[in-house]
């Protein structure tokens, strides 16, 4: 496919959309048939800005993808297919795209790439099961908190049993001295 050669006009096109493909750190496949352009624009600005949406012919996504080096996604280009370029959180965008689809039945995801691997749509679905990445960091500083403070008690430790056992010696010669006078 990628050996026939395309209009200049075209060209353009496909460079664009290569270029998309190669700066995303994610890109999700959906099928957008009987969507209003409204419900494409809502789309749009529920996806925020570094998101993009893009509507693109098959054929010129799909040379697009091989030009980019992404192989696996052939058998998603069928339909109208619109193209979401995740350049910033993927968990976010992939969660827009989940709750959008659920109020908006007739939006399909179909699949997509993440980190230069085709994924399906189940697994976008899992992206977006993810906690935010500021809940993950969150969890992980609390984790190591607790960590570093049941480290510094086993630390600890040793010098308090040894501290309770001097108090323990003292006390008994006390004992002991008052007992011999």
């Amino acid at each position: 496919m990628a050996d026939k050669p395309i209009r200049a006009d075209k060209a353009s096109a496909v460079a664009e959309l290569t270029e998309s493909f190669r700066s995303a750190g994610a890109t999700v496949l959906t099928e957008y048939r009987g969507l209003t352009v409204s419900q494409l624009t809502e789309l749009r600005r529920s996806l925020g800005r570094e998101t993009s949406y893009t509507v693109a012919k098959n054929t010129l996504a799909k040379r697009a993808a091989v030009d980019a080096g992404i192989s696996g996604l052939d058998e998603l280009f069928t339909g109208p297919t619109a193209l979401t370029f995740v350049s910033g959180d993927v968990v976010e965008a992939a969660k827009g795209l989940r709750d959008f689809a659920k109020a908006n039945p007739k939006l399909v995801i179909k699949g997509g790439v993440f980190e230069g691997r085709a994924i399906s749509a189940a697994e976008v679905t899992k992206l977006a099961d993810l906690e935010s990445r500021e809940v993950l960091l969150a969890k992980l500083a609390g984790a190591m908190k607790g960590n570093l403070s049941k480290a510094a008690a086993l630390f600890q430790a040793p010098l308090s049993k040894t501290a309770r056992l001097a108090a323990a010696l003292a006390d008994k010669r006390e004992k002991e001295g008052a007992e011999a006078a």
